[in-house]
């Protein structure tokens, strides 16, 4: 994606000033995260772990990766990165699904379960995850681009 012109029409925010300096929009990010990490924080105490192994967490995770790739995809077809499209991928994308996601807490639940010598639980815990989170980001994918309303632009802004 070309840079973005310093106060250009599309996105009137402090000239010359890069995005993640810009107030406005750290804001949203640390607003967005809050909700998300409180969702994933009241999840995770409401579902507690299962034998050592946090399946709500890789539920989180799988979850949280489809609504990634569901809503990046979506927004690519609508346009540039500008505006109010910004805004959104900042607030939802960045926001509340980075804080809703966990890959510390993965790779801790993936640690402990290694620590205590359960080889095979802990492997196969990190590795579905990964895979299922691989699975689950093409898979929203696939869905946002079934979705895309008529007359919406592909990634190349072509129609």
């Amino acid at each position: 994606m070309p840079p973005e012109r310093p106060g250009s029409p599309e996105d009137p925010g402090a000239p010359g000033r890069p995005v993640h300096l810009r107030g406005r929009y750290l804001g949203l990010v640390a607003v967005g995260g809050a909700i998300g990490t409180g969702a994933r924080a009241a999840l995770a105490a409401a579902f507690p772990p299962g034998a050592g192994i946090s399946w709500t967490i890789l539920v989180i995770n799988v979850v949280g990766a489809f609504c990634l790739g569901l809503l990046l995809e979506a927004l690519a077809h609508r346009g540039p990165d500008v505006g109010g499209r910004r805004a959104l991928r900042l607030f939802v994308g960045t926001g509340v699904l980075g804080g809703f996601t966990t890959y510390s807490t993965l790779a801790d639940d993936t640690a402990q379960l290694l620590d205590v010598g359960r080889w095979g639980a802990g492997a196969g815990y990190a590795l579905l995850s990964v895979v299922l989170g691989l699975a689950a980001v093409a898979v929203g994918v696939v869905v946002a681009g079934r979705l895309r309303p008529s007359g919406a632009r592909g990634p190349g802004g072509a129609a």
